[in-house]
């Protein structure tokens, strides 16, 4: 009897041990990552120095931690690389088909370093090196096709920093093309959010290169794989830009895109380069688990008429300079509220496009999204006469009222 109590006690003790001592399971790439989609973040929970989680439609900041803070980038400083050559294929100054030389920099940039091996006196197309760039973090593509595009990488870097200036990235500043210059090379969560957002939304189609897992570069020989594991493992991750060096540590911009909301997540100076994918995972679910879009207004919705003095018609009517898209908890539409601002009136003339007044939502008293108000159509001038004409009418009760 007691020998079978003792066993029954053993069995007991040694249940109760294991559930005490079962360790946490990591979820392995590719796992459903709804299981941990609606914990809440706080910031120690997030391992780099830096973060931030942003609405890449209207530039809402969602989560953040120390994200003005300056800090070395590595190689997401490619993300601007990336927007100058989109820009200079929009404008016409270089195609994707034009042949970029190789130099002796873009050879030594490299050399020890993520490149495609590329020598001296090659020649390959702008697409292949924006491909090798994107997918592969290509340093010395980059180098290459800094020299295509402003002449040598210094006058590219001057381009860089004129961009960042326009972009208001207060905290960047720019010493290469590649990021693999670590002192007085830096800039802020904040601020890749904004040039990643910058490239997505301006040119959407370079999810063409920073979504693909694998491909062969145009030599048909070497490899490309894509830095940013996401791609492949993330549902919905469209890029965009890893980065590391032994001072910068591991970063990563990360882009992902589910239900019509997309979302960047930047996490900087993250100790480990698996934890920097987890990292930017769990940022990412929170998003998409907390938030979704909601359409207020469309392009050209009428919102309001506006009396015009002194003009061939009485009214202009005031119509959205765009569509109003809302970033908004989930289940929240509801104690969303507007304010539309109209001028009480206008003296002619009026152009079509002019500014008249504004619509903004509010969440509480805090504002999350807005539009300009513009007028649908010109309203002229109208002549001495015709004014006259109008008054003698007004007189006889006659024409409009």
């Amino acid at each position: 009897m007691r020998r079978r109590a003792f066993f029954v006690f053993f069995i007991i003790a040694v249940i109760v041990i294991n559930f005490t001592l079962t360790p946490v399971i990591v979820l392995a790439d590719g796992e459903d990552d709804a299981i941990e989609a609606f914990q809440n973040i706080d910031a120690t929970s997030i391992k780099a120095k830096s973060f931030i989680l942003m609405d890449a439609k209207s530039g809402r900041v969602i989560l953040d931690n120390n994200s003005h803070d300056r800090l070395s980038i590595a190689s997401v400083t490619k993300i601007m690389t990336m927007l100058l050559i989109m820009e200079a294929l929009d404008a016409g100054r270089i195609s994707l088909k034009d042949k970029v030389l190789v130099s002796e920099n873009s050879f030594r940039a490299g050399k020890g370093t993520s490149s495609v091996f590329l020598e001296p006196g090659e020649e390959f197309s702008v697409e292949g090196m924006l491909k090798a760039i994107a997918i592969a973090s290509a340093n010395d593509a980059a180098v290459a096709m800094a020299e295509k595009i402003a002449g040598s990488e210094e006058a590219f870097v001057a381009l860089m920093n004129k961009r960042a200036k326009e972009l208001n990235m207060k905290d960047t500043n720019f010493l290469d093309c590649t990021g693999l210059t670590d002192e007085g090379h830096y800039s802020s969560a904040f601020d890749v959010g904004i040039m990643s957002r910058e490239l997505l939304t301006k040119y959407p189609q370079i999810t063409k290169y920073s979504a693909v897992w694998m491909d062969t570069f145009e030599d048909g020989v070497t490899s490309l794989t894509n830095t940013n594991k996401l791609v492949r493992y993330y549902d919905g991750c469209i890029g965009l830009k890893t980065g590391y060096t032994q001072k910068a540590g591991h970063n990563l911009s990360a882009a992902a895109a589910r239900n019509n909301l997309t979302l960047i997540s930047v996490v900087l100076g993250e100790p480990d380069k698996d934890i920097r994918f987890a990292d930017s995972k769990r940022l990412l679910n929170f998003g998409f688990a907390n938030y979704e879009q909601l359409k207020a207004n469309s392009k050209n919705e009428v919102i309001g008429e506006i009396e015009v003095k002194k003009c061939v018609k009485n009214t202009v009517r005031a119509v959205c300079r765009d569509d109003v898209v809302l970033l908004i908890e989930k289940g929240t539409g509801d104690k969303i509220t507007r304010r539309v601002m109209l001028e009480e009136r206008l003296i002619a003339p009026v152009k079509e496009g002019q500014r008249v007044g504004r619509i903004v939502y509010l969440q509480g008293d805090t504002e999350i999204g807005g539009v300009d108000l513009v007028a649908d159509s010109n309203a002229d001038k109208a002549t001495f006469l015709r004014l006259y004409i109008e008054m003698i009418m007004k007189w006889f009760g006659i024409g409009r009222q």
